[in-house]
C-alpha cells in the first residue's frame, strides 16, 4: 500500500472544522502535489481535491514550490514575519528564554508555594512582592545559580514574571525574612500537598555541613567535624527530611558544632509538633546511633532502622555476627539474617558480590604490604590502609594473620538495629533507600550550588539555604512528573533552550518562538503546559 506524504500549510487543531492543506500523492512512479480541503460529514472525515498544482519532482527543479510559497505568504501576516525574519530583513527587540517561566511557573503555583508565601507575609509592609522575590532566587539556583549579584545579571535573558519589579537589596530582605518563617512554610506546604503525599510513617534523615567563607550569622558559624574536609572554615549543620516517595518535606538547621547524634531526638518531636503525625519510622545513618538516641526514641514510642557501626559495637562485632543462621535472598543482590540479643532485634545484610570485591581488594593490599615490608616498613604504620594489616612487636613489623582473619568477617556485610515489626527484607531494602537523602545533598551542593554563603546574619543565611530547598521540593516534583529517564542537567539544558524573540514588523510587534529542544516537549506535557504557538502578536 502507498502512503500518502502530506505538506500542511496552514494547521488547525479544530474537531469538526474544515482544514485546507497541501499533500503529495503518489499515482505510478510519480508524486503529484494537490492542493486538499478535509471537510468532516456525517460523523467521519472526507478529504476533497481543490487542484492538482503539477509533478512534484519538476515543481522542485523549477523552484516553483518555492514561488508558491512566497507568494501565499503575502496573504499570511505571521508567515510572512517569519520568512522576513529568517531573511534578515526585520531585527530583534528583545530575545527572552521562556522555559524556566512556563515550567517552574506552572509547578510553583501547583505546589501552593505562592499561596503559603502570601498568606504569610500578608499585612507585612514591604514595600515588593516578597513571594516574587524568593520565586526569582528558587529559578535562579535551578538554571543560573551563583551569587545573588550574578543572578540578578544573568536573569536580564530570562522572562520572569516580576523581576522587572525587583531590585537587588529586596533579595536579602526577602531572604531574612524567610530565614525567619522557614518551619511555617515547611508546615504549610505539606498541609496544602498533603494528598499528595505517601504520609510520615517512614522518613528518611540525614545530615551534612555547609562552610562559610565568613564567619556564619550570629551563632550559625561554627567549628565542627566538616563533612566537606573544611576544618579550617566555620560551617552549619544542615538536615533533610524526605517521605518514602523522595519527596523532601523539612530542611532543618543546626549551628556548625552540632553532633549528628544530637540532632535526631529535637527533629523527631519537631514532626510530630508541626505535621501532627504520631506514627513515624525514622531510617537513619549510623553517625546519629548512641545508646541515649535509642532510649529517648523508644520511650517516646518512636519506630527507628539504624544503621550500626559494626567494628565499633562491641555487642555487634563480638555476638551479632558470630550469631549462627542461614541468610534468605531477597530481591536483588541481598541476603538478610535477623539476630534477637536480649531484646533488641538485629538485621545482618549481606551483598556477596560486595563480599567478593571487599576480599580481592583486601588481597592487593596484602600483597602490596609483602613487597613493601621487604624494602623496610615504617614508613607503612601512618598509612590507615595499610595499618589495620600490621603488628609491632619487638620492634619488628610484620602482617598480623588473625586482622586478617578478623576483617573477613565483615566482608559485604552491614547491620541494622531496629525496633519496628516489619520483616528483615523491608527494613534492609527501607535504610537503602537512604541513597535519596544523599543525593539530595549532592543536588543542593553541586546542582543548586548553594555554596558560597556569604550572609551575616543567621536569618539570611537559613533564608539562602531555605530557598535550595524550595528549588529541590520544584525540581523533585518535575522529576516525579516526567516519565522517562532523564538527568537533570539534560532536561534543564534543554528547557533552558526555549526561548521567544520579539520584532517589530510594519508597526506591529510579533513573538516568534524557538524551536523545541530535546525533550522539551516532553516536559512541557508532563506539567501540563501547553507549547505557545510559533508566531502570534504581541499584546499593547
Amino acid at each position: 500500500m502507498n502512503s500518502t506524504k502530506y505538506l500542511y500549510i496552514s494547521l488547525f487543531s479544530c474537531y469538526k472544522y474544515n482544514v485546507m492543506f497541501v499533500r503529495a500523492k503518489p499515482s505510478g512512479k510519480y508524486q503529484y502535489l494537490q492542493i486538499v480541503e478535509s471537510r468532516w460529514e456525517n460523523g467521519r472525515p472526507r478529504q476533497y481535491v481543490i487542484a492538482t498544482i503539477g509533478r512534484l519532482d519538476r515543481l522542485k527543479v523549477s523552484g516553483q514550490i518555492d514561488a508558491i510559497m512566497r507568494s501565499l505568504s503575502r496573504f499570511s501576516k505571521k508567515v510572512k514575519v517569519i520568512e522576513d525574519y529568517k531573511e534578515g530583513k526585520i531585527t530583534a527587540t528583545s530575545v527572552k528564554k521562556i522555559g524556566p517561566e512556563l515550567i517552574i511557573g506552572r509547578l510553583w503555583k501547583e505546589l501552593k508555594i505562592d499561596e503559603v508565601l502570601k498568606r504569610l507575609v500578608n499585612g507585612r509592609r514591604y514595600g515588593f512582592e516578597v513571594e516574587r522575590a524568593i520565586y526569582f532566587t528558587v529559578v535562579s539556583r535551578l538554571f543560573f545559580p551563583g551569587s545573588d549579584r550574578k543572578a540578578w545579571r544573568v536573569s536580564r535573558d530570562y522572562r520572569i514574571e516580576g523581576r522587572d519589579a525587583l531590585k537587588l537589596h529586596h533579595f536579602y530582605r526577602a531572604m531574612a525574612w524567610l530565614g525567619d518563617v522557614k518551619d511555617e512554610v515547611e508546615k504549610g506546604l505539606f498541609l496544602k500537598n498533603k494528598d499528595l503525599f505517601t504520609g510520615l510513617n517512614i522518613v528518611f534523615f540525614d545530615t551534612t555541613s555547609i562552610y562559610f567563607e565568613g564567619n556564619g550569622g550570629e551563632s550559625l558559624g561554627q567549628y565542627g567535624y566538616s563533612k566537606e574536609r573544611r576544618p579550617d572554615e566555620r560551617q552549619m549543620i544542615v538536615g533533610a527530611v524526605i517521605d518514602s516517595s523522595g519527596r523532601p518535606i523539612s530542611c532543618p538547621m543546626w549551628p556548625g558544632n552540632m553532633a549528628d547524634s544530637k540532632t535526631l531526638i529535637p527533629l523527631t518531636k519537631r514532626l510530630r509538633e508541626r505535621f501532627g503525625v504520631r506514627e513515624i519510622v525514622i531510617v537513619a545513618d549510623r553517625g546519629m546511633v548512641s545508646k541515649d538516641v535509642v532510649e529517648e526514641l523508644e520511650n517516646l514510642g518512636v519506630g527507628y532502622i539504624f544503621g550500626v557501626k559494626m567494628r565499633k559495637d562491641k555487642e555487634v562485632k563480638e555476638e551479632v555476627l558470630s550469631h549462627g543462621g542461614k541468610y534468605r535472598e531477597e530481591k536483588g543482590n541481598l541476603r538478610v539474617k535477623e539476630v534477637e540479643i536480649e531484646g533488641r532485634r538485629y538485621i545482618v545484610c549481606l551483598n556477596p558480590e560486595e563480599a567478593e570485591r571487599d576480599r580481592a581488594e583486601r588481597e592487593v593490599i596484602i600483597e602490596s604490604l609483602k613487597k613493601k615490608l621487604k624494602e623496610g616498613g615504617k614508613s607503612l604504620i601512618g598509612n590507615r590502609g595499610y595499618r589495620r594489616y600490621l603488628k609491632v612487636e619487638k620492634g619488628a613489623i610484620e602482617i598480623d594473620e588473625e586482622k586478617i582473619k578478623s576483617e573477613e568477617r565483615f566482608d559485604g556485610k552491614y547491620v541494622l538495629r531496629t525496633n519496628t515489626t516489619l520483616s528483615a527484607e523491608e527494613v534492609a531494602l527501607r535504610y537503602k533507600e537512604l541513597w535519596q537523602v544523599e543525593r539530595i545533598f549532592s543536588e543542593v551542593k553541586s546542582v543548586l550550588e548553594t555554596r558560597p554563603v556569604y550572609h551575616k546574619y543567621d536569618s539570611t543565611i537559613k533564608g539562602h539555604v531555605f530557598c535550595s530547598f524550595l528549588a529541590l521540593v520544584v525540581m523533585k516534583e518535575l522529576m516525579r512528573r516526567v516519565d522517562f529517564k532523564v538527568e537533570w542537567d539534560e532536561m534543564r539544558q534543554d528547557i533552558d533552550s526555549l526561548y521567544e524573540v520579539e520584532i517589530e514588523h510594519e508597526g506591529k510587534k510579533y513573538i516568534l518562538r524557538s524551536p523545541l529542544q530535546g525533550v522539551c516537549g516532553k516536559i512541557l506535557k508532563a506539567v501540563g503546559v501547553a507549547v505557545p504557538p510559533s508566531v502570534r502578536e504581541a499584546k499593547t
